[in-house]
């Protein structure tokens, strides 16, 4: 989301309450993949990408096991791709493992409507027949237009319509931190 002209109207979470609620979430995930094998943590470009990869990191620093992993792309997969999109910013994607009957958990910053999702599962698609697709945000701020839902949440948000959540990461903004703005 762009962050240029937010009005900050609320801090939802600091970089400790961040760290805390990554390390809850990252124990969920290993309680529901523990025993699966052939396991891989996706981020979603942009934010979802450095969350996945401190996931990883946390699930190789409690278990002392290597995941797989990777990072996905959606630009070309949204809805909104030729009406509101003038010269999106295609990335890589970039997945390290065989997506045939992986057990792949997406993680992204924020859930919202549910179309990045939805454009996630069908860049996946594309490259393989997964066993399974869970999904892990970091905040729900609700607002759905699709039934999909997280299934490992950071923290839930109320929002209302005008207002826009943004998550800075130390890795892109050069700090840790949830908030609610102005668009």
């Amino acid at each position: 989301m762009k962050r240029k002209g937010l009005r900050i109207t609320k801090v939802v979470m600091n970089a400790e309450e961040m760290e805390k609620t990554i390390n809850r979430m990252v124990h969920e995930i290993i309680e529901r993949v523990g025993a699966k094998k052939n396991v891989a943590i996706v981020g979603i470009r942009t934010r979802g990408v450095p969350l996945a990869e401190r996931i990883i990191r946390k699930i190789a620093e409690i278990e002392k096991i290597n995941i797989s992993s990777g990072t996905i792309d959606i630009a070309l997969y949204r809805d909104d791709f030729f009406k509101s999109l003038a010269s999106p910013e295609v990335g890589p994607s970039n997945l390290n493992f065989d997506v045939d009957n992986a057990h792949i958990v997406l993680v992204d910053d924020v859930a919202y409507t549910g179309r990045t999702v939805r454009a996630a599962i069908d860049a996946l698609m594309d490259y393989g027949r997964p066993a399974s697709i869970m999904y892990a945000a970091l905040i729900d701020r609700g607002h759905r237009e699709l039934p999909i839902q997280p299934d490992f949440v950071g923290k839930s948000v109320q929002t209302t319509e005008n207002e826009a959540v943004a998550v800075y990461l130390a890795e892109t903004d050069g700090e840790d931190k949830v908030v609610i703005g102005e668009k």
